[in-house]
């Protein structure tokens, strides 16, 4: 009964944006519930349910041709990998078609689905890590963009030693698990992530840098470096061509934290600053939070 209730009230997809916006949720979790080449019974519920979520819609381009494959496909209970490639297609087809969103929009939109299918099972695997570290590295552009600088730097924690924790897994299906509407959701329950979360919490977290853009664009700083007085920090990119405010703005492009020269700083929390960045970033701000290290390696290869 709660199942068809939450079905009842799921929000109705009326404007061709949210119709665009859909069928790129369905195009990552396709990819997500793929990662592994192992459909499992689990992941078949997940693809039905979300069918059903969004059956209002089968009378609308692409949903008329997208939920009847959709259906013939997990009848069986096997999604092949020409199956996969199929639905792929007809999403592309159709998001080819649409200019509702831009590709940093229509990309988050995809990394959102894709977390879904990766956590379609409840579980996620060394090979969905791995995929997810490859997605993230290909499409580096999303860097400063709200969770994609989070989520690039836990994998590099969690893959640095290459060995995947057991405490490692579940921080990472905690924090990935924000991105999934779990009203959408067949497997996933509400109570059991809220009680992963208490027990696996990142709360700060910086992303890696390869380049930064000094002309015209603002930087903050916040920690204690081991390299430099923060008037020096200001000075230094002044004379890049960058401008410098020692709080957060509007116009903040990049929040440099300094660490003691302490690289293990993904789980490190440094108070109020970045945590105003994080509420900036989550609510569309372009800001990314950079480690000095990088900041530092960056500069020294410019000078």
């Amino acid at each position: 009964m709660q199942k068809t209730k939450e079905l009842n009230e799921y929000r109705m997809y009326t404007t061709p944006a949210e119709l665009h916006k859909a069928v790129n949720t369905l195009h990552g979790i396709v990819a997500g519930i793929t990662t592994d080449r192992q459909i499992s019974e689990d992941e078949i519920n997940e693809l039905s349910h979300w069918c059903l979520c969004h059956a209002n819609l089968i009378d609308r381009h692409p949903f008329s041709e997208l939920i009847p494959l959709l259906q013939s496909v997990y009848e069986d209970g096997i999604i092949t990998e020409d199956e996969s490639k199929d639905i792929i297609w007809l999403c592309n087809n159709f998001i080819s078609d649409a200019d509702y969103y831009d590709l940093v929009t229509s990309s988050l939109q995809f990394l959102n689905g894709m977390i879904h299918g990766i956590l379609a099972d409840n579980q996620i695997t060394d090979d969905e890590i791995h995929m997810l570290k490859k997605w993230t590295t290909a499409n580096d552009f999303l860097s400063g963009s709200y969770p994609f600088d989070e989520i690039e730097s836990l994998l590099l924690s969690i893959l640095n030693d290459k060995v995947v924790t057991s405490d490692e897994r579940n921080t990472l299906k905690a924090f990935l698990s924000n991105f999934v509407d779990l009203k959408s959701s067949y497997n996933l329950n509400a109570l059991e992530i809220q009680q992963l979360k208490e027990k696996y919490n990142v709360k700060c977290i910086c992303a890696t840098c390869q380049e930064m853009d000094f002309a015209g664009n603002q930087f903050c700083f916040t920690g204690q470096s081991v390299k430099a007085k923060r008037k020096e920090i200001a000075d230094l990119i002044v004379s890049l061509g960058g401008k410098y405010n020692n709080n957060i703005t509007n116009q903040t492009r990049y929040l440099i934290v300094g660490n003691n020269g302490n690289p293990c700083w993904a789980f490190s929390c440094y108070g109020r600053k970045i945590e105003d960045a994080l509420n900036r970033r989550k609510v569309g701000q372009l800001l990314t939070i950079v480690n000095e290290i990088d900041f530092w390696d960056i500069v020294e290869d410019m000078i």
